[in-house]
Formats: C-alpha cells, structure tokens, sequence
C-alpha cells in the first residue's frame, strides 16, 4: 500500500495514518520551516517541499515508482476559516481544487481531505462543489461532514470538515456510521496534562530543543499513558515568562472563563481545551494566536501540553521556537481523529480488496 500526504506540515494527518497501521510513501509541502521536524518524525517517508498546484499526477508516480492506493491532506485553510477574513481572492483557496485533481489524476483506492468549518459555509459550497466534482463520477463519497477530535477521545474540541471517498470499483462505500464506530469518550485536560506538572527541566541539547523528564509518581491516565515515551522524556515545555502585572492577572480568570484583555480562555481540569489556532507565519504579519491558561498557574500553555491536548506523543518533536510549534499543531490535523477515519477505511475495505483496483 502506497499513500501520499499533500500539505503534510508536521505531520498530525500521517500520524494517524501510522497508527491504523498504513505506511506514508511520500509527502508534500511548500514550506520548509512547518514541515522542518517531519524526517526526524517520519524517517521511512520521503518529503518533498513541492508547491502542490504545480504538482501533477505522473510526476507523483515518477517519484514513488508506483501506483498509489490513497491520498489524503488538508488543503491551506485560510481563506475559507470562519475566525478570518474569508477572502475569495486568498490564492490558498485553490489549493482545495488541486487536491481533488491531483485525486482524478492517480485515481488512488481512497481519498481522504480535511479542512476547516467554514468550507461548508454558503459562501464556500460552490467552491468544494466544483473541487469534488473533479472526482464524483469515481468515487463513493461520504461528506463534506464535521467531526470532532474529541468524540473520537482527543481532550481538545476540534471540529472539521472530512470528505473520504472509495473508488467505485471497490464496491465498499464508506458510510458514516462505520467512522462513529471508533467514537469514544472525551479526555479531560487533566488526563492530558496533569502528569507534566513539576516535569524535571534537562536543559537545551545540540538540537536547540529545551528537555524535560517527567517525575510525577502515581499511575498516569490511559489517554496519557498512551502519549508517553518509554523513558518519561520529551521536548518543548519552555514556559513563558510573563510580567508580574500579567501573571497576576491570568492568576485572577477563573477555570472556564477568559482573560478580558487578552482573551485567554482558562482551561478548566474536567473540560476539553477549545480549538488550538494556529497564528499566522512572517508573510501574513507573524502574529501569535491566542493561547489557552493553564488550569492553575498564572501562564499560557507550554508546546508539549497543547501537543498532548491535541493526542500528540511525547516522541513526536516541532520546532525549537515556541511560535512556530504552536503555528504547527494549530494547522495540524488531529493524530486521534485521523487515526479513527483511517481505521474505518481500512476495516471497511480489508487488505484483499486492494490488488488490481489502484489507479485504474
């Protein structure tokens, strides 16, 4: 089985392709510095910094030497996100275009394309409209539907647009009950993080990312058991220093309320933590989205709690500045959702239906 990663970032959609126990052949993304920790993350699979609209199918097959079963990516969601100015004129919109044609040139087995809320927006239907359209006369297709990364256990609500579609000579159309049957509870932000707290710091290694060892005795929760490293250590918990007046003013919001000036919403221990953004990158102006309070101390969340909020392993490194990993895991795919489409996939079709039916 051969897959393919468009927009791959650092790598939150092929995750969970691992995890359900398919292999990712090859990669493709435009900018060097979201996708800078993904060989270290996924040394089997080859990366390729390609702009993706000039990407074509025969080329794709050149490169990996043989047919592809199926393809999956999210598309650059800035022009279509509900919290932006949902610019018609943005050139990322037609990314979403190419995806799907790129599809109608491989013809793969699958297909799987996540993007955000407001895709499906009046404004926006035309355009995923004509985007599948490319592809509808092949394939079985299940959506456009919103999931959310927490009824698939995440501890984040995360709510996303997935179109999955099956080759019609699969004869195996994917319904939506067969992706909710891996629907399990919420984890709590407590379950998620509460076994960071007073980690041991082992400082900055030749890598330039900070280390730390977790020394919190007691039995960890399944959701974090589940995340850790064998050893207890992981990257990227710098936190920040915030100025005496700040810090005594994050000290003031409540669990479950937001900070009036800066509108940093207070996790609370027995929630979920809200959508994690991802900010913006030096072209649009480098802003920093918003971060969430932890749920006792007067502070934003480090990389590794928004990482483990979002179902991230401790082994699963980003980036050495706190500004670009919170830019990664904002445009990232949730593992945990992505993990459960891709386990319907694959036990709706099982690995005899694959031979003979790939790029036909």
């Amino acid at each position: 089985m051969t897959l393919v990663d468009l927009f791959c970032g650092c790598g939150g959609f092929s995750l969970g392709a691992h995890k359900a126990g398919f292999d990712v052949a090859a990669a493709f993304d435009v900018d060097a510095t979201l996708t800078s920790s993904f060989h270290a993350n996924f040394p089997k699979t080859r990366l390729y910094l390609r702009d993706v609209g000039k990407l074509t199918g025969v080329e794709i097959t050149k490169l990996l030497g043989r047919s592809v079963t199926g393809i999956f990516g999210g598309p650059p969601c800035q022009g279509f996100s509900d919290i932006g100015r949902r610019d018609a004129s943005d050139p990322r919109r037609k990314l979403l275009s190419h995806f799907f044609r790129i599809v109608s040139e491989l013809k793969p087995l699958f297909f799987v394309m996540e993007n955000v809320r407001g895709l499906v927006y009046e404004d926006s239907r035309g355009v995923l409209g004509s985007a599948i359209e490319q592809v509808a006369g092949q394939y079985d297709i299940l959506g456009p539907l919103i999931l959310d990364a927490a009824d698939f256990g995440a501890a984040t609500r995360r709510r996303r647009v997935f179109v999955v579609g099956i080759h019609k000579k699969a004869k195996s159309p994917l319904l939506l009950s067969d992706i909710r049957a891996f629907e399990r509870p919420a984890a709590t932000v407590r379950s998620a993080i509460a076994d960071l707290v007073d980690a041991e710091p082992l400082g900055v290694r030749e890598d330039n990312f900070d280390y730390w060892r977790i020394t919190r005795r007691g039995r960890p929760s399944e959701y974090a058991r589940s995340l850790r490293s064998h050893d207890g250590l992981f990257a990227s918990h710098r936190m920040v220093e915030h100025k005496a007046d700040v810090a005594r003013r994050f000290a003031s919001v409540a669990p479950g309320d937001t900070d009036p000036v800066g509108r940093h919403p207070r996790l609370a221990w027995d929630g979920q933590c809200p959508t994690l953004r991802a900010g913006t990158g030096a072209d649009k102006g480098s802003r920093q989205a918003v971060r969430p309070l932890h749920p006792e101390e007067p502070r934003v969340i480090t990389v590794r709690e928004a990482a483990r909020l979002q179902g991230f392993p401790d082994r699963h490194i980003f980036h050495p500045t706190i500004w670009h990993s919170f830019r990664m895991i904002g445009n990232s795919v949730s593992p945990i959702v992505s993990q459960a489409v891709f386990l319907s996939i694959r036990k709706k079709l099982g690995l005899a239906s694959i031979a003979g039916l790939v790029g036909e």
